[in-house]
């Protein structure tokens, strides 16, 4: 493309420019008509530019490019508005860096640039400028002339000799371009007064932008005077917090720069939260602004607002409504647990079809190793839920479930609140494990706190003392764990749907070993190649003799000795053991650690089958009599605690009643002694009262008790019997223990019911009212001595049979 070379007017001369210029990009630089500078030239494409310069008449052209972070700026990234510059000198430095010395020469436009190989061409043509002088810019002069000369007495970066420079200028716009030069603003500012061709508009831009900057100076000058007149020597980091903390006085916002505050302001913005946490979040943001940023108290609050923000205001998870596929699910995680899962199916069902959540809080209640707590996490996965669990065992303050109050240093939310800020869902699956070991003392009664967690009437607006805002705790489904409900205080039971989750039976344990515990174990330990496994044999051979539980855990600890046993062998001979069978259990796990506790005797006078409710679930008792020659006392051992001590002597009342015609003289030669076997272990409760009336009576009568009968029940001296606790796990253990009838109190009923099919379909249950009924049950008929069939229809009596 042709290009035309111009001519300009400097000091009196005209000088010929050529319309085609290599062209300088600068960074955050702009050159105006008559300023020397000097610039540091580095990019290839720059140096270029000059070595084609100097090889001819040592004329650049220019321009500040728009984005100063860009190494190589295209034609379009370069203002228009630039400068013809005359190179005075340069100077080539070890770095293949060069230093050169600049003298503007005139305004142009470059309406072209032309892309090269090795740099940039401008094609320029010169700015017509309107150079008309009146009054008006006699007095813009004059006025701009007046605050320079207190712009450089209070900018102590400019020398007293360039305002004697520029006061020296007659030509006003001479003048107005050497003052933008020295000005300290903006690049956007400084190209704006480059591109203005207009001195009249030029001037009023400068006065303006003077005025601008002298206001600051002020500001700063007595921002500075302010900070110097309370700090002292030595002190330089206070120094600088007290500047700051002037500067943010003066300028009316807080932080190093107001991003922060902004940041808040946005995330608040776009959060979803209640019109109150709003209303709280933009109180402690003006707090916040307001406050030194090194200030302890800022650090609390920021933390306050992280956690606000944070919590899952309306986030939901997406649930699986498929009653079909959850199924499946839960079948697949555990084997059993017919009424839990019956119980999470309906609760599918009822929200599907009302699309409300039911405020019906479940509590999983049964011995250690059932399956309570991956219970819960199935559920959560079978409904799409994120699943969160809290550990309350040993829990003794109120804090950790309300939180601590922002007064305390330290303070935090409490485990609710933050539980679901990690889940990051308010509708989550939220597990209490071990509800009933939770404590209290001086700090506060955390059972009393839950009270409002788990009301469906009252936590759709739960209050955490550190965030001082309700938060809507009605959509999360929660669900409670307990080995007993004997320590829970009764308000927090009431709040509770109670599923009793009993001990596992042997084919239970067998299935679930085999199908669950056993692939597991082998594959965690490395052995799932193992093609020999275990055999049905070693299954029951270790759930016979090496463990005593109701539920699986004990067992699946057995299985892994035996894997890594397996894994050993393996890397030691290079081949896998034989399968495992009842016969080679011991070889990996050593002598059995327990004998099995089976009714295999034959009737015996002063010994009966009792039950009892363990931790672990349920155990058998053998409750012992003998008489020996005495004074009639009675003595009472196996490590029996007070209520079971009176129950014996209850017991022993109501024994001496019925048998009248023993109670005299056959007490003042002998004694009775009562004996529960395995003295090591504590017992107490009334439930053993039939079993201890029963063996006295068999022992006063001469009269054998059935070996396959249990019994529990608390006996009153009327011979009344009265209800007890923990059948489900009394009636596992009788079942386990080869039991063929179970007796128990008629006020039971209810508890009966609430039994396994497994246990009602192997065991005959029967209630009874009195103590007359359960010896006609348990002791074998005088007249044959033989074991007395037990009438299985409730027609022949009201308190017999077996219930179906």
């Amino acid at each position: 493309m042709s290009t035309t070379d111009f001519i300009v007017e400097r000091d009196g001369e005209d000088l010929l420019l050529p319309g085609s210029l290599p062209l300088l990009p600068l960074r955050d630089v702009v050159v105006f008509p008559y300023m020397v500078t000097p610039l540091l030239v580095g990019r290839p494409r720059s140096i270029a530019a000059v070595e084609a310069a100097m090889e001819q008449e040592k004329y650049l052209c220019v321009a500040a490019q728009m984005e100063a972070e860009n190494e190589d700026p295209g034609p379009e990234e370069i203002y228009a508005a630039s400068t013809v510059v005359k190179v005075l000198q340069i100077i080539r430095t070890p770095d293949d860096t060069l230093k050169i010395l600049v003298e503007g020469v005139a305004r142009v436009s470059a309406y072209e640039v032309i892309a090269g190989d090795l740099y940039h061409r401008a094609i320029v043509e010169p700015v017509v400028e309107d150079l008309t002088t009146n009054t008006e810019t006699e007095a813009l002069g004059r006025s701009i002339k007046q605050r320079f000369k207190e712009y450089v007495r209070l900018n102590k970066r400019l020398p007293d000799e360039v305002l004697l420079s520029v006061l020296n200028m007659d030509e006003i716009g001479r003048m107005a371009d050497s003052i933008s030069a020295y000005i300290v603003g903006k690049m956007p500012v400084k190209q704006e007064l480059l591109g203005q061709p207009s001195l009249q508009r030029r001037l009023r831009q400068i006065n303006q932008v003077l005025a601008d900057e002298l206001d600051i100076l002020e500001i700063e000058q007595r921002i500075d005077h302010e900070v110097q007149s309370q700090v002292q020597k030595n002190q330089r980091d206070f120094y600088l917090n007290e500047q700051l903390r002037a500067i943010r006085k003066e300028l009316g916002y807080s932080g190093d720069d107001d991003s922060e505050i902004e940041d808040y302001a946005k995330r608040v913005e776009q959060s979803s939260m209640s019109d109150e946490a709003v209303d709280i979040a933009k109180r402690e943001m003006s707090r916040l602004d307001r406050m030194p940023p090194m200030s302890p108290e800022a650090a609390v609050v920021r933390n306050y607002l992280d956690t606000l923000l944070a919590l899952p205001w309306s986030k939901k998870s997406k649930d699986r409504l498929d009653t079909k596929k959850v199924r499946k699910r839960l079948d697949a995680d555990h084997f059993g647990l017919e009424k839990v899962k019956e119980r999470i199916l309906e609760f599918l069902a009822v929200f599907k079809m009302t699309k409300k959540m039911q405020g019906t809080i479940l509590c999983l209640v049964g011995p250690p190793g059932v399956g309570k707590t991956s219970l819960g996490r199935s559920i959560a996965e079978s409904m799409n839920r994120e699943f969160v669990r809290i550990s309350l065992g040993g829990v003794r303050d109120e804090a950790e479930i309300r939180g601590h109050r922002r007064t305390y240093i330290g303070s935090k939310p409490g485990r609710i609140i933050e539980s679901l800020r990690k889940a990051g869902t308010r509708n989550p699956v939220f597990l209490l494990d071990e509800i009933d070991k939770m404590g209290n003392d001086f700090r506060g009664d955390p059972a009393s706190a839950l009270l409002e967690v788990l009301d469906p009437e009252q936590n759709g607006s739960f209050s955490d003392h550190y965030l001082e805002v309700e938060f809507d705790l009605s959509n999360v489904m929660f669900i409670t764990t307990a080995n007993s409900l004997h320590t829970i205080p009764p308000a927090l039971e009431d709040r509770m749907e109670i599923i009793r989750i009993p001990g596992y039976l042997e084919h239970e344990k067998m299935v679930i070993a085999r199908k669950f515990l056993a692939p597991r174990q082998m594959k965690r330990n490395g052995v799932d190649q193992w093609k020999g496994g275990f055999k049905k044999t070693a299954f029951q051979e270790i759930i016979d003799h090496y463990t005593r539980e109701s539920g699986v855990r004990n067992l699946e600890r057995e299985i892994a000795g035996i894997c890594r046993k397996v894994a050993k062998k393996k890397s030691e001979t290079g081949r896998f053991p034989l399968a495992v069978t009842g016969k080679t259990v011991e070889s990996y796990l050593g002598s059995a650690k327990y004998r099995r506790r089976q009714v295999d005797r034959k009737p015996e006078i002063g010994v009966v089958i009792g039950l009892a409710w363990t931790m672990a679930g349920g155990e058998i008792l053998e409750v012992e009599v003998a008489s020996v020659p005495g004074t009639g006392k009675v003595t009472i051992t196996g490590n029996l605690k007070e209520v079971m001590k009176e129950s014996a002597e209850t017991a022993l009342s109501y024994s001496r009643g019925w048998c009248r015609e023993m109670s005299g003289e056959w007490f003042k030669e002998n004694q009775i002694h009562i004996h529960i076997p395995e003295g090591a272990i504590p017992k107490d409760g009334p439930s053993a009262g039939i079993a201890m009336a029963t063996a006295m009576i068999s022992l006063l009568q001469g009269v054998p008790v059935r070996t396959d009968v249990a019994m529990t029940g608390e006996v009153t001296l009327r011979g009344k019997v009265l209800p007890i606790g923990g059948l489900p796990e009394k009636a596992v253990a009788a079942l386990r223990a080869g039991s063929k009838h179970l007796i128990i109190p008629a006020d039971n009923e209810r508890d009966f019911n609430e039994l396994a099919p497994e246990v009602r379909d192997k065991l005959n249950v029967h209630l009874v009212g009195d103590m007359a009924q359960v010896l006609d049950l348990a002791l074998v008929k005088p007249r044959t001595r033989k074991k007395a069939p037990i009438t299985k229809s409730r027609a022949k009596t009201k308190t017999t049979g077996k219930r179906k």
